[in-house]
């Protein structure tokens, strides 16, 4: 369970979102845009390092990331992944990665999750990454969440309100779905 995986520092305080969204693990699809506009809104005010971030809070980037992305990207889990590469931020900067990866796990795909659980390796361990996964479609993955990431620092540059962006991802997926369930793979006969 979650609250067993993370540093017992983070709990002392206790964390809502994570508690909800653990609440929350087995909630039918139509609970999923609730779920992701909260993980998105406990980043509002959560002010990063200026060196680093100097557009300021982690929801502006989140949303910037995401707004990048989108012109890139028709593929909802990696757009998924961009929007809420930072979740974890709202419980622990230093852990952030690992933390929102777990959160992640309870509401998203595997591949969702290991995208934020591997985000910042391009940068720690560039030449480790790019060995341990070179030529596949992991790193293609990785390589452009870090390039929209990077982009994602500009102070005021538009960027969707929360709300819009999850609906937006939402309307992805289901025309992927539905796109599946109308064209199905060769060889599958009903």
């Amino acid at each position: 369970m979650f609250m067993r995986q993370c540093p017992a520092k983070i709990w002392q305080g206790g964390c809502a979102c994570a508690l909800w969204v653990r609440a929350y693990q087995n909630a039918p699809s139509h609970l999923m845009y609730d779920i992701l506009v909260k993980m998105l809104l406990d980043l509002d005010g959560i002010e990063q390092d200026p060196k680093f971030h100097p557009e300021g809070n982690a929801l502006y980037h989140s949303l910037q990331v995401f707004e990048i992305a989108n012109k890139y990207t028709e593929d909802p889990e990696l757009l998924m992944a961009a929007l809420l590469h930072d979740v974890g931020k709202a419980i622990d900067s230093a852990h952030h990665a690992e933390i929102g990866a777990h959160m992640l796990s309870e509401v998203a795909s595997e591949r969702v999750s290991w995208l934020v659980h591997h985000h910042l390796d391009l940068l720690r361990t560039p030449r480790q990454t790019r060995k341990r996964f070179a030529h596949t479609s992991q790193l293609a993955d990785l390589e452009a969440l870090r390039r929209w990431d990077l982009a994602g620092r500009k102070r005021k540059v538009w960027v969707p309100t929360p709300h819009n962006a999850v609906a937006t991802l939402m309307n992805l997926f289901y025309h992927q779905q539905l796109q599946t369930e109308l064209c199905p793979p060769n060889g599958v006969n009903y």
